[in-house]
């Protein structure tokens, strides 16, 4: 039951946020007492951490296994953003806004676990590249690695993209586009261009 209870409520904080959904929702929504969470969860904030580890787990995941077919670094990256946003359900209701604002504990350990994974797989992603010549090998992987993170956790602020303005979706495209055109090669650019060419279309 434990794992249902995770599965279900981690679903629903990302469809509506954590703040929204209370633990009668996720009692209510899997026809299960209130009591039988609270058996298996102490209180919410024990049921959102548990619900942002296993998301952030199966993400982690799911980015191993794509970094793991040996795609080209650019390929790579478009390939880990489809994924994550399939995954975060294109965070229609700002699940780390909410996250950030009312459990702020929870919001700063998930993301020093966060910058430790992406850390290391935006560096490795660029080592790779540079390696290939798709990427300038002028480039500091630790500085542009910080700042790819750090303008990642920016973008989710939803009071500096505010959501009517600027979708998640289109807004992660222009990101990934701006990052990749600041240290591409030439080679790199032609390969880069194929894919915003495509998605334009």
């Amino acid at each position: 039951m434990k794992c249902e209870i995770l599965e279900k409520a981690t679903e629903m904080f990302l469809n509506f946020g954590f703040k929204s959904v209370t633990m009668d929702d996720i009692a209510n929504k899997m026809g299960i007492s209130k009591k039988t969470i609270y058996v298996n969860y102490k209180n919410k904030t024990k049921l959102i951490e548990a619900s942002t580890i296993h998301m952030f787990n199966l993400i982690s995941h799911g980015i191993d296994c794509i970094c793991e077919l040996g795609k080209n670094p650019i390929e790579e990256l478009y390939d880990i953003k489809q994924f994550v946003m399939e995954n975060l359900k294109d965070e229609k209701s700002s699940p780390q806004y909410q996250l950030q604002k009312y459990y702020p504990k929870v919001y700063e350990n998930l993301k020093n676990k966060h910058f430790e994974v992406m850390q290391d797989c935006v560096k490795e992603n660029l080592e790779r590249g540079m390696k290939q010549k798709l990427y300038r090998d002028t480039i500091s992987t630790d500085f542009i690695s910080r700042i790819y993170f750090n303008c990642i956790m920016a973008l989710k602020d939803k009071d500096l993209f505010p959501q009517k303005e600027f979708p998640v979706r289109p807004l992660m495209e222009q990101y990934l586009e701006y990052h990749l055109r600041g240290i591409c090669t030439t080679k790199g650019l032609k390969i880069l261009n194929k894919f915003t060419t495509s998605n334009q279309s």
